[in-house]
């Protein structure tokens, strides 16, 4: 009796530290968000909010590319989605595959090259419209992974039902399936809002008046903080507007699918000049984000040998280890809290932990406008210590997501059994939580690792001075139009967003239904 006394009292002790150390860290993750929207809330009570001389106009065109993007983007997506899952036709498995690689490329990165590309045979690369084709193409992804796992899961039993009354595919579509993947869509059109959101490059190449570029100009060129923050609430506004609509869309739409997993579900057969259409549509996406660029490459193959130099290897190591220091620290954050929850259901912990994953929903421009407040009023950071702090909250979602969902597959029995044979909580964690975690943490891991090397806008505001990555290179190589001394940088990106791409294709696989 008094060996379990003492040994409950040790594991009463060891989790009250580790709860201790999930909310300092949960804390460590909100404090930038909490810190911009007090002074925000400061600032529109004291007065002084101000969009700034242009503050209306950069609202007006952000809101008609998230419409427009939406709209094509969303469209695209779905349509994409339902011709991979329940249509049949030549090279189907292949393109449902490469509907990741858009992924690959950041919407900068395709900017830069199309804008080289149209110097090459006189054309111009600019204006709204293209930024619309751009941001579609590049986001879609979010919407035809969620939707192609919506129309194999769901209403399978419908859709058949519907064949053998003589329904056609369109209709069935728009009666059934479409219907039932609702909620799924609206997640992924969200989604890909606040990608648009968070983008720098491509509004500003383009010249494209938006929030992001305007928080940019109004902080570092024009020296007005005052409108700089007034965007960045109105950016949070419309970011908290989205996570709502979605939340309520989801709740209003509940549908049910009894039995959804089918082994006799079929899918339309497509032939000829539909097959054609079909492939040609799905086909459209992964070249226009990896053909174009390799065409690009080739067409300035010449070029390379320029690129070779010292200060390519520099920017590389630089770049790539900030990526890992980044994938690590966020991903030991991420199990911490993550872990910390399993065995406590308290409803400060809850809600402290779920406000520390929403970081991915605010746009990078607000984030390094927040973290240059905290560290110019109330702190003295180090410049890398502020750039890796704004990588953390942003992209903590991402591998707080995947050990979420793992952990969730992970029976509490198993816990209890351990339990019950002496096994304190931190060996629970470490003899069985994080062997099972292994896969998540890799995949998570890999995710932040590819998004932080990408990410643009948190790097270039809040990078030290002359401590730039590839991403910023691009970006400022594009600016100064000398893109083909960036055909190295671009290339390494690429591999590397293809590599983090690869590893989404056992999850766009995984529920598959049908085999054609």
């Amino acid at each position: 009796m008094k060996i379990l006394i003492k040994g409950l009292k040790k594991t009463i002790t060891e989790l009250k530290f580790f709860y201790f150390i999930s909310v300092i860290v949960a804390l460590l993750v909100i404090i930038p968000i909490s810190n911009f929207l007090l002074e925000g809330v400061q600032y529109f009570v004291d007065g002084n909010f101000s969009l700034g001389v242009a503050g209306g106009e950069e609202v007006l065109e952000t809101l008609k590319v998230l419409v427009l993007v939406s709209f094509f983007g969303g469209g695209l997506g779905t349509l994409n989605g339902w011709l991979l899952s329940n249509c049949e036709f030549k090279f189907r498995k292949v393109l449902r595959i490469c509907q990741l690689i858009p992924l690959a490329a950041p919407a900068y990165l395709i900017t830069a090259i199309l804008q080289d590309l149209g110097s090459i045979f006189g054309y111009q690369v600019t204006g709204l419209w293209w930024g619309v084709l751009i941001l579609s193409i590049s986001t879609y992804p979010y919407v035809f992974i969620l939707a192609n796992e919506s129309f194999n899961k769901f209403g399978v039993n419908q859709i058949n039902a519907s064949r053998g009354l003589g329904v056609g595919p369109w209709r069935s579509f728009f009666k059934i399936a479409f219907p039932m993947a609702f909620p799924a869509l609206i997640t992924g059109i969200s989604l890909m809002c606040m990608e648009v959101m968070n983008e720098l490059g491509t509004f500003a190449l383009l010249n494209i008046p938006s929030i992001s570029t305007g928080i940019a100009e109004n902080w570092i060129i024009e020296g007005n903080p005052k409108s700089a923050i007034g965007l960045s609430l109105v950016a949070l506004s419309i970011i908290f507007t989205l996570i709502i609509f979605e939340k309520f869309s989801r709740r209003k739409s509940k549908r049910w699918s009894e039995n959804p997993a089918s082994k006799d579900s079929q899918g339309w057969e497509l032939k000829k000049t539909r097959a054609l259409l079909a492939i040609t549509i799905s086909l459209f996406p992964p070249i226009f984000t990896f053909g174009i660029p390799c065409f690009w490459v080739l067409l300035n193959i010449d070029q390379i040998q320029k690129g070779l130099s010292i200060e390519l290897l520099n920017l590389s190591f630089r770049t790539i280890s900030l990526g890992f220091f980044t994938a690590f620290i966020t991903m030991l954050f991420s199990l911490i809290i993550s872990l910390a929850r399993r065995p406590n259901k308290s409803l400060l912990l809850g809600l402290i932990t779920n406000l520390a994953g929403i970081g991915y929903a605010i746009p990078g421009t607000v984030l390094a406008l927040s973290l240059i407040s905290i560290s110019s009023s109330k702190f003295n950071f180090i410049a890398i210590c502020l750039l890796v702090w704004g990588y953390l909250v942003r992209f903590i979602t991402i591998s707080k997501g995947s050990i979420d969902s793992s952990l969730e597959r992970i029976s509490p029995s198993l816990d209890e059994a351990a339990l019950g044979l002496g096994e304190n909580w931190l060996g629970i964690i470490k003899r069985l939580h994080l062997p099972l975690l292994q896969g998540p943490i890799l995949v998570g891991s890999l995710l932040v690792f590819v998004d932080t090397i990408k990410e643009l806008p948190i790097t270039f505001i809040l990078r030290p001075f002359d401590f730039d990555t590839l991403s910023v290179r691009i970006y400022q190589y594009a600016g100064d139009e000398r893109i083909v001394e960036a055909i190295l940088p671009a290339i390494l990106i690429m591999i590397l967003g293809l590599i983090a791409s690869i590893t989404l294709i056992p999850s766009l696989e995984k529920k598959k239904l049908n085999s054609f």
